[in-house]
């Protein structure tokens, strides 16, 4: 069955994790970008229609963009990720698109806490923890990576790789002074 979900892209990261998400992470294989998943999973894209999109553009451009930086690795049982920081605007627009549509849940609901993060290696704990140190060892030779996050993007699969259906953008951020 098709699916669909929100993320944030984060090109930065491409250089520092690119190869490694090539080797580890099935979803890169399938077309996803480095992002920090929003949202997933959400309707299957046939149910997506005017409506639904112009729901989600009000709740997406209720929020104002940010910057972030990856700086810091973490691990789930069989998975190695960057962890954005600050973490609570990717957490408050989970919250805001799952409030919107609370028949879809962040993770179908699998978790107790949404915990923002960019996913390296995925499936397996040997991999996990080999990718960890790589991720480690690569942020302290290269440094954190800086980026913002000025839209989201819902991707689907129905072809059976993933793809780039719409972009939202969140509101400007206002400058300060």
């Amino acid at each position: 069955m098709a699916e669909s979900g929100f993320i944030v892209r984060v090109s930065e990261a491409e250089p520092l994790v690119g190869a490694l998400r090539e080797r580890y992470d099935e979803s890169a294989r399938l077309g996803v970008p480095a992002h920090v998943t929003v949202l997933f999973p959400f309707m299957p894209p046939e149910g997506i229609d005017t409506r639904v999109l112009e729901r989600i553009r009000r709740v997406v451009g209720g929020a104002q963009s940010f910057e972030f930086s990856l700086s810091a690795t973490g691990r789930f049982p069989a998975t190695a990720y960057l962890e954005p920081a600050p973490s609570a605007p990717f957490v408050a627009l989970t919250e805001a698109l799952a409030s919107e549509f609370p028949q879809f849940p962040p993770f179908a609901g699998e978790f107790p806490t949404i915990i923002p993060h960019l996913t390296v290696a995925h499936g397996n704990a040997e991999e996990a923890h080999f990718v960890e140190a790589q991720l480690v060892a690569k942020l302290a030779e290269h440094g954190s990576i800086r980026s913002a996050c000025r839209s989201i993007e819902l991707f689907e699969n129905s072809s059976g790789r993933w793809r780039r259906m719409h972009v939202f953008h969140l509101a400007s951020a206002q400058p300060a002074g």
